[in-house]
């Protein structure tokens, strides 16, 4: 950190002079016995008093000074927790001799941290206030905040230095405020339908759960490598083969791959798996889900997204192939043809990977003109086996999984299918994704043994899903980017010849 900037110099002088007029300039004993908001829910009678003060009643509040008026004999400051922002009047001749001109007017600042005492009193613009009986510096800042009436506003900042983004925007703790409600309430809803919730390793001895490229790290005491977790999927399916009939987890997982507005290298989701449940049987549980999010978050039920409307209660449901049609306007003729896929696709300039099968082909044909248009909330059925290697085949159709992906505002939010639960086919189709690994499909899933081992002592019929957070509470928030949704999103190191310099 440059201390010897001149403006953190001065105040790094300030903070000296407070020490020598016997003032701890980060002291560690708040009084405080209340919050902003409480306090302005309580005092909220005040204006219908004659004169507008109640003596009586006194309150100890603490916070960050954001805007700061000094005055002749008496100065207004704002002070903001958590909770809000209040006004706080502050006079010369209700604090200690001197106090006020050689302390407050010189060695105070927009940004410390400070606790006032007083009452309430409504000012001549009708704003409620604390009058000031009582003023302690909890917390000198050196480093002074952005001007104020500007704030943060370059991202790569916002991002870099989020507590810095957090002072200065309100409604960025609004958005992460929001996050905490969705996975405490995601948590609730659960627990209250039944299902435990548990613990699955972060470290994996195989990569698998998903197809994605994994991150290794090294474990030196068994002298082997280890795989972040690209999704718990396969330790959550062992529980089912133990005997529990209803286990979710919250999860941090790792993808090794590229940052864009919906993708960051670690995210947060919730995985659940559900014994004598099939893929319909989750559609009907997100369903419920949704509305439980709706009716506790307070939120229209037709809710903006950018320039669109996502209407909560219009849920459809087609199949993939079907789509690629109706919605994505792909004749008809070749949905089921690999070649005309091919010929079709580097008609519209759009490469194609070497060895791709129909399955994947057909994804390919979805993600590019089906997945946008999903505007309303879409639960898109019955994927290709190939591209679905860890779900149930279906009875009528082995060619097609009980799979379903839920897609909103042109994003998929879910994924869910009922389980693959026959050790035989699903060896087989490990198999598959060893030999696509071999060639080259860097994704692919890894054979894992120790799973089709637990699947040949047998696993109830299981329906399972995985459900986005970060991406949900985008959509909830109305933003349009993953880093706006997480805390600390990954960056790029700001010197890129080093990246254990980065400026943090």
């Amino acid at each position: 950190m440059a201390f010897e900037n001149k403006f953190i110099q001065q105040r790094i002088e300030k903070a000296k002079l407070l020490q020598s007029e016997g003032i701890n300039p980060y002291s560690n004993n708040s009084k405080r016995n209340t919050t902003v908001k409480k306090y302005i829910n309580v005092n909220s009678d005040i204006a219908e008093k004659e004169n507008k003060r109640d003596e009586h009643r006194i309150y100890t509040v603490s916070g960050r000074i954001k805007l700061l008026r000094i005055m002749g004999k008496a100065s207004f400051f704002q002070l903001e927790d958590e909770t809000g922002t209040l006004q706080i009047y502050i006079a010369r001749d209700n604090l200690p001799e001197g106090f006020y001109n050689t302390v407050f007017k010189k060695l105070i600042e927009v940004g410390d941290i400070v606790e006032v005492t007083g009452y309430p009193f409504i000012t001549g613009k009708g704003e409620l206030s604390l009058h000031t009986s009582e003023f302690k510096l909890l917390t000198k800042a050196i480093a002074p905040l952005p001007e104020k009436f500007h704030g943060v506003t370059d991202k790569e900042i916002r991002y870099r230095k989020r507590y810095l983004d957090l002072i200065m925007n309100a409604e960025v703790r609004k958005t992460f405020q929001i996050r905490s409600k969705v996975i405490s309430l995601t948590r609730r809803f659960f627990e209250d339908k039944g299902f435990l919730e548990v613990e699955t390793p972060m470290m994996h001895p195989i990569a698998g759960g998903a197809n994605a490229k994994p991150f290794v790290t090294h474990h030196n005491a068994l002298g082997i490598d280890r795989y972040l977790r690209i999704a718990p999927e396969l330790y959550l399916k062992r529980l089912i083969v133990g005997g529990f009939e209803a286990v979710f987890e919250i999860n941090r997982n790792f993808r090794n791959e590229g940052m864009d507005a919906t993708h960051n290298p670690e995210f947060t989701s919730i995985e659940f798996y559900w014994a004598y449940k099939t893929y319909k049987d989750l559609i009907e549980i997100t369903k419920e889900y949704f509305k439980y999010l709706f009716e506790h978050l307070d939120l229209p039920i037709i809710l903006p997204y950018g320039d669109i409307e996502v209407n909560f209660e219009n849920f459809q449901e087609i199949p993939l192939i079907e789509s690629l049609t109706t919605i994505g306007g792909v004749p008809a003729d070749i949905t089921n043809d690999k070649e005309k896929i091919v010929t079709y696709l580097k008609s519209k300039n759009i490469t194609v990977k070497p060895n791709m099968n129909l399955g994947q082909l057909q994804g390919e044909l979805f993600d590019e003109y089906v997945e946008e248009k999903l505007i309303d909330p879409t639960f898109i059925t019955e994927y290709p086996v190939e591209i679905s290697p860890l779900a149930r085949r279906d009875d009528n159709n082995p060619e097609i999984t009980e799979r379903f992906e839920l897609f909103i505002a042109g994003r998929e939010i879910a994924n869910a299918f009922s389980e693959l639960n026959d050790p035989i086919d699903q060896y087989n189709r490990f198999k598959g994704q060893v030999d696509a690994k071999e060639a080259g499909d860097d994704e692919a899933h890894e054979m894992d043994e120790d799973f089709i081992e637990a699947l040949s002592y047998g696993m109830a019929p299981t329906a399972g899903q995985g459900i986005g957070i970060d991406r949900l509470v985008m959509l909830l928030t109305n933003e349009h980017s993953i880093r706006d949704v997480l805390l600390f999103p990954a960056m790029k190191p700001l010197n890129s010849e080093d990246a254990n310099e980065e400026e943090i």
